[in-house]
Order: C-alpha cells, then sequence, then structure tokens
C-alpha cells in the first residue's frame, strides 16, 4: 500500500536543499549546456535512500544515475532531483523536484514540488490533479489564437535551433503569446492548473516529463507526441501537452513536420 503523504513529505523535505547557494554552484559539466550540481545529487541521494528504505521491491530511475538496469515493465521511481538546473546555477528561481512512478510503463502517481512559491502538484491515477489539495483543470479555452502556449528549447540539441525557431515563431504568430520557463515539469504542471494552454519541446527525457504527464491527464488534458499519438514513457521523444482543442490545433498545424 503506497503512502502518498510520507512521499509528498519527503519530497518537501528534500527541496529544502535548494536553498543551499554554495551547493548550487558546485557544477559539473556533463555535456553541451548540460550541467549537475551538489544540489541535484544531494536531492537524488536522499530521495533513493528514504524511497527505497520504504518500498525496495520498486526500481530507481533517475536523471544522474546509469539507467541501463532500469526495466520498465515492473514499478520505477522516476525522478528529476532538479528540474531546471540551470535556473537553480543562476537563482532563477524556476525549479522544481519531479518524482513520478510508473507501473508497467503508466504512470500512477506524479508529484512535482515547487520550493519557491511552496506548490505542490499531485496526481494519482484515476483520482484527478491537485495543488495544494485544491483540484485542478486544464483551461477550456479553445481558440489557438486566445491561448498561452509555453516552449521548450532543448538546449543540449543547438544543431535543431533553426527549425525548432521557425516553428516557434509560427506558433507565435498564430497564439496570444509564448513563455518559456526552463523547467518541462513545472510547465506541465502550469498546463495542469490552467496557467498554460498548451507546452511543447522536442527531445524531452522521461524524468521531465513522467509525473507532468500524469497531472496533466489526470486535469482533464492531453500529453501526445508531435504526430498527436499518446506520449508514452520512452527514455526520450517530443512531447506536446495542453487542453484537447489547443493540443489538436498545435498537432495538425505546427508540430508535423
Amino acid at each position: 500500500m503506497m503512502d502518498t503523504q510520507k512521499i509528498v513529505a519527503l519530497v518537501q523535505e528534500a527541496a529544502g536543499l535548494f536553498a543551499d547557494r554554495k551547493a548550487a554552484g558546485s557544477i559539473t559539466v556533463k555535456g553541451d549546456c548540460d550541467f549537475v550540481t551538489a544540489v541535484d545529487q544531494a536531492v537524488e541521494g536522499f530521495l533513493r535512500e528514504k524511497l527505497t528504505a520504504l518500498y525496495p521491491q520498486i526500481q530507481f530511475l533517475s536523471e544522474e544515475q546509469d539507467n541501463s538496469q532500469v526495466d520498465l515493465k515492473g514499478l520505477s521511481w522516476v525522478l528529476d532531483p532538479v528540474d531546471g538546473t540551470t535556473n537553480l546555477m543562476y537563482d532563477y528561481h524556476t525549479s522544481a523536484i519531479s518524482l513520478g512512478l510508473l507501473d508497467g510503463g503508466e504512470p500512477v502517481l506524479g508529484i512535482i514540488y515547487d520550493p519557491y512559491t511552496r506548490e505542490l502538484y499531485l496526481a494519482e491515477k484515476g483520482k484527478g490533479s491537485f495543488c495544494n489539495g485544491e483540484p485542478i483543470h486544464v483551461s477550456s479555452r479553445r481558440d489557438l489564437k486566445k491561448s498561452l502556449i509555453a516552449i521548450g528549447t532543448a538546449p543540449y540539441h543547438k544543431a535543431d535551433f533553426p527549425r525548432e525557431f521557425d516553428r516557434f515563431r509560427r506558433i507565435f504568430e498564430n497564439c496570444l503569446d509564448i513563455r518559456r520557463s526552463g523547467s518541462a515539469a513545472l510547465d506541465l504542471a502550469h498546463v495542469a492548473c490552467g496557467r498554460l494552454d498548451g507546452y511543447v519541446e522536442r527531445r524531452l527525457k522521461i524524468w521531465d516529463y513522467a509525473a507532468g504527464t500524469l497531472l496533466v491527464r489526470e486535469a482533464g488534458g492531453v500529453v501526445t507526441d508531435y504526430q498527436g499519438n499518446d506520449r508514452t514513457m520512452t527514455l526520450m521523444g517530443d512531447t506536446a501537452a495542453g487542453n484537447p482543442a489547443v493540443v489538436a490545433a498545435l498537432v495538425e498545424k505546427y508540430l508535423q513536420d
């Protein structure tokens, strides 16, 4: 039996580590625009230890480890200890902990915690989505021209920028406005609570979207690939999320190329 409130408490406790500015400045470069800080490592270490003690039978998949032995056919935690690491490094307060639980490759629990606003987003399969205990729902706007759309720029893959920025230009010309936060988890959370009408990003990693996918779906939205198919839990892929009408318009007019 899963003790959701105990898991939530652990995530909130781990988020206290975000305040350690010395650790946030202890940086290892993993690749082009790809970093890990001592905060990432500390949050992962804390949650791995605590969750493994509670549920030793559940596998652990995380951004900061070798995941080659993880079998997504079983039960698996999927953790991004700091979604928005570059934001954390620069003390730009747009980062979150994202923790999902997969059962047979399907998300059944999603938790996203923003330590700066202290907003706790929670979804359990079949039980709806919540922010700080209050039910949340995706927006009802159907007209793309009146919709606020978040974009992700996949900064690790700058060779794609000319094509992607042309896509963003076309979306921008035909929506109300666009936003870029630098945190996929928070973008998905904000879609789930209706602050954003849609969100698109290429090459998202599973720890970026596992928890947020369940949040959006349980809030009445959809999460698809760029062809409009339901987004499955693969290690990396293109993602569109939002209310059904907005995602349908984005896929039809801007994403299938």
